[in-house]
C-alpha cells in the first residue's frame, strides 16, 4: 500500500496559463501542478528542439578541448574510458565515434562490473599504458578517481575527466575536470547525464561554427538512450535530447540499433521514452550486469549487419537471463520472509543471501521497495565478504543512513535514493541494527507515495483529452506520465482476458461507464467484487482496434473509496513499532488493542470465507472499515499464537487458513495482547 497524494491545483493560475498560451485546459492544469509557469519554461518545454547552452559555460571545458585537440593533431593514442551501464555505454560510443570522424587515434575501454567495478582502476591504467595510451578521457566516471589518475600521471598518461556525478572531497589532478557539479562551474543546467556531458564536449571540440542541429541528427539516438537510462530529469536540454532521439532511433542508420529495435519488439510501434526505458535500456544494462559491456558498445558502433544481429540477439538473451536471475533471488527472499516475517517490520529492510548476483541486487531492492514502501538494502554474501545495493523512498536520504555506518563498511557511495556498499559478512547483523537505529533517530519516516496529478470527472474522458496530453511527452524523470484519480467508481463487472492474465474492469459513476484495464492480475488475485465503490489511479492512452479509436484507461493502483491510506499506513506503523519493541503511546496502543467483539468479527469473517488469500490490508474494506489496519494485524498475530489460524505472508501472496479447534481459547492469553495491555496500564 502507498500513500495516495493528490497534487494541489491553483485553478486561477491554471486558467491564466490556459488563456495566455492558448493551451488545452488539461495541459494548463498540469503545467501549474508541475510548476512550469514562466513564459520561458513553458515555451522551452513545448517548442525547444535544438537550443543547447554554450558548452564553454562548464568549468575546464577550454582546458579539455585544448588537450584533446593536441592529442588528435599529434595522433596520440586516446582511450575513451567508460562505464558498463546504458549511460556509460552510450557516452563511450558517442565520444569514440566522434573522435573517429576527426581522424583521431582512439580506442575505448569498459571495466568489467564483476571483476573491476565502477570507474577507473590501477590494473586498467597499467593495461592502457602498455598499449601506448597517452590520453584517457573518462565519460560518466572519473570525478572520484584521485588515486588512479595520480597513478596514470606517474606513467606519463594525461587524463581529461568528463562526469556528471557529485564530487566528494578533493578533485583528481587531471588536465581538465569537466563536471557541472564542481564549485565555480557556471553552467546553468546541472542535471545532464554522462552522455549529455560527453555531447557538450563534442560541441566544444566543434568550436565556434558548431552546427548543433547536425550533431543532434548524428548523435541524438545515443543521447536519448543514455539520458533515459540514467533517469535524469527530462527538462531543459535533456528534453531536447530525448525528443530528437526518439525520432532518430526509429530512423537510425546504426545497424546495431536497428537490430536491437527489431529484436526488442519495437519495430513498427510508436516509440516513447517508456518503450526505451523498458526495452532498449534493460538490454544494454543486462550485459553490463552479467559482465559483457563491450558488446553493447560494439553493437552501437558496428557497421556490419550480421555482427549487429548477432550482438543484438546476445543482448536479448542476456536480458532474459538477468530477468530469470532476478526472479530466482526474489523467490529466495519470498521464502526468507515467510519463514521470518519480522524482517520486513524494520524501518529499513535489510535482506542478505549467499552469492546473489551483484549486478541484479539493485533491481531486486527496487522491487521490494515497491512492495513494502520502505528503504531496502539487498546484500550478497560472497564468503567472508559482502556487497550490497539499496533503494530508498522519496524523502529519506539512504546515503546518509549508510554513511552513518561507515565504520562497518569497506566501501560505500551513492545518493539519497540509491546506494552501494561493501562490508564483512560477519558484520551484516550489526549493520542491520545500526542502520535502523539511524532511521529511529531520523524522526518520522516518510511513506512511499503514489503521486496523483489531479482528480478527473470520468465524464471528461475523451480522445481529444488524451491527444492533448501528447504535448507533454516525452515522459520520464521530472516529467512523469500523468496519473489521474477517478474517485468513487462503482465496480459493475469483472472480465478476465488472455487466459486470465489480465482483467477488464467495468465501472460506473452516474451515467458514465468506464472500461479500465488491470494488467497482470487474475480473477483469483483480485480482492474486490461487483458493487464495491473504488478509487482508481490511472494513466490514459488511446487504443485502436478494427479502425476504431477509443480511450484506454490503465489502472496503476486501486483502493476502496472509504479507505484513507494515511490512516492505514500510520496504523500499520504503530503495529510495526510495537512489535520491534519501540515505546508507543497509549493512543497508539488503543489503535492496536482489540476487544472481544473485534476478535469475533474478524474470526467469523475468516471462518465464513474459509480463510483468506488476498493482501491483509484489503480486510479493512471487507470488514466495512470497522477495524484499523494495526488492529487487524494484532488479531491475526494473536489468533496465530493461539492456534486458531495459520498465516503465511510473502512478497505478493498471503494465505490465512482457519484451523479446527475443539477447546475454547482466551484472547487475553495471547502474548501480544498481554504486552499491549501493559502499555495501557
Amino acid at each position: 500500500m502507498k500513500l495516495w497524494s493528490v497534487a494541489s491545483l491553483d485553478k486561477q493560475k491554471a486558467k491564466e496559463i490556459q488563456t495566455k498560451y492558448e493551451l488545452p485546459a488539461i495541459i494548463a492544469m498540469l503545467f501549474q501542478i508541475r510548476n512550469i509557469t514562466s513564459q520561458q519554461e513553458i515555451e522551452d518545454f513545448l517548442f525547444n528542439e535544438s537550443d543547447i547552452a554554450d558548452p564553454f559555460e562548464i568549468k575546464d571545458m577550454d582546458k579539455a578541448v585544448e588537450r584533446i585537440k593536441h592529442a588528435i593533431d599529434s595522433f596520440e593514442l586516446i582511450c575513451v574510458y567508460g562505464d558498463y551501464d546504458a549511460d556509460g555505454v552510450t557516452s563511450t560510443a558517442l565520444l569514440y565515434s566522434y573522435l573517429e570522424t576527426t581522424g583521431a587515434n582512439a580506442m575505448y575501454y569498459i571495466p568489467s562490473r564483476e571483476k573491476e567495478g565502477y570507474g577507473m582502476n590501477i590494473n586498467a591504467v597499467d593495461e592502457l599504458s602498455q598499449k601506448g595510451v597517452r590520453l584517457i578521457i573518462t565519460v560518466d566516471n572519473g570525478i572520484a578517481a584521485i588515486n588512479e589518475i595520480a597513478y596514470a600521471n606517474s606513467l606519463g598518461i594525461d587524463t581529461v575527466v568528463t562526469d556528471h556525478h557529485m564530487p566528494v572531497g578533493d578533485l583528481p589532478n587531471a588536465c581538465a575536470v569537466v563536471d557541472l557539479h564542481q564549485s565555480e562551474c557556471n553552467s546553468k543546467f546541472k542535471k545532464l547525464s554522462g552522455v549529455g556531458v560527453a555531447f557538450k564536449v563534442i560541441m566544444a571540440l566543434e568550436g565556434e561554427y558548431c552546427d548543433v542541429n547536425a550533431l543532434l541528427d548524428n548523435y541524438s539516438d545515443l543521447l536519448c538512450i543514455g539520458t533515459i537510462g540514467d533517469i535524469v530529469e527530462l527538462r531543459d536540454e535533456n528534453r531536447v535530447f530525448v525528443k530528437r532521439g526518439l525520432e532518430s532511433i526509429m530512423n537510425t542508420d546504426r545497424p546495431g540499433l536497428n537490430a536491437l529495435v527489431e529484436n526488442s519488439g519495437l519495430s513498427g510501434k510508436r516509440l516513447t521514452a517508456g518503450n526505451v526505458s523498458f526495452t532498449i535500456v534493460p538490454r544494454i544494462n543486462a550485459v553490463g550486469r552479467l559482465g559483457a559491456s563491450l558488446k553493447s558498445v560494439n553493437l552501437l558502433l558496428t557497421e556490419d549487419y550480421d555482427e549487429a544481429e548477432e550482438i543484438s540477439a546476445l543482448l536479448c538473451d542476456e536480458n532474459a537471463e538477468r530477468q530469470q536471475i532476478e526472479k530466482d533471488i526474489l523467490s529466495k527472499i519470498d521464502i526468507q520472509i515467510k519463514k521470518n516475517p519480522s524482517i520486513v517490520l524494520d524501518k529499513i529492510i535489510v535482506i542478505d543471501g549467499e552469492n546473489w548476483h551483484q549486478g541484479v541486487i539493485g533491481i531486486v531492492a527496487s522491487r521490494i521497495k515497491e512492495i513494502y514502501g520502505k528503504p531496502v538494502i539487498i546484500i550478497s554474501r560472497l564468503g567472508d565478504n559482502a556487497k550490497a545495493s539499496g533503494r530508498s523512498v522519496e524523502g529519506f536520504p539512504l546515503c546518509d543512513a549508510v554513511f552513518d555506518c561507515s565504520d562497518l563498511l569497506t566501501h560505500y557511495g551513492g545518493h539519497p535514493m540509491a546506494v552501494g556498499l561493501a562490508l564483512s559478512s560477519e558484520k551484516i547483523p550489526l549493520f542491520r541494527k545500526r542502520i535502523n537505529e539511524f532511521a529511529d533517530r531520523f524522526g518520522v519516516m516518510p511513506f512511499d507515495k503514489l503521486n496523483i496529478d489531479c482528480k478527473l470527472n470520468p465524464a471528461c474522458l475523451s480522445i481529444d483529452l488524451v491527444n492533448s496530453l501528447s504535448r507533454l511527452q516525452p515522459y520520464g524523470a521530472g516529467n512523469p506520465t500523468p496519473i489521474f484519480g477517478l474517485f468513487k467508481m462503482t465496480l459493475k463487472n469483472i472480465v478476465s482476458l488472455s487466459n486470465n492474465k489480465h482483467l477488464k474492469l467495468v465501472f460506473m459513476r452516474g451515467d458514465t461507464k468506464v472500461d479500465a484495464m488491470k494488467f497482470f492480475t487474475s480473477t483469483e488475485e483480485f480482492p474486490y467484487k461487483s458493487g464495491d465503490v473504488l478509487d482508481l489511479a490511472v494513466t490514459l492512452d488511446t487504443n485502436e482496434y478494427n479502425g476504431n479509436i477509443s480511450v484506454s484507461v490503465i489502472i496503476k493502483d486501486i483502493k476502496p473509496s472509504a479507505t484513507d491510506t494515511q490512516i492505514c499506513l500510520e496504523s500499520l506503523r504503530n503495529f510495526e513499532d510495537f512489535c520491534k519493541g519501540k515505546i508507543i503511546t497509549k493512543q497508539q496502543a488503543a489503535d492496536l488493542i482489540p476487544d472481544r467483539n473485534d476478535f469475533a468479527l474478524l474470526y467469523r469473517y475468516l471462518k465464513s470465507h474459509d480463510g483468506y488469500l488476498y493482501q491483509i490490508y484489503t480486510l479493512i474494506h471487507n470488514l466495512d472499515n470497522k477495524l484499523s489496519f494495526g488492529k487487524i494485524k494484532v488479531i491475526l498475530e494473536a489468533m496465530n499464537e493461539l492456534g486458531l489460524i495459520e498465516i503465511q505472508e510473502g512478497l505478493k501472496d498471503c494465505s490465512i487458513k482457519v484451523l479446527n479447534v475443539q477447546n475454547k481459547v482466551s484472547i487475553d492469553s495471547a502474548e501480544i495482547i498481554k504486552q499491549l495491555k501493559k502499555v495501557m496500564l
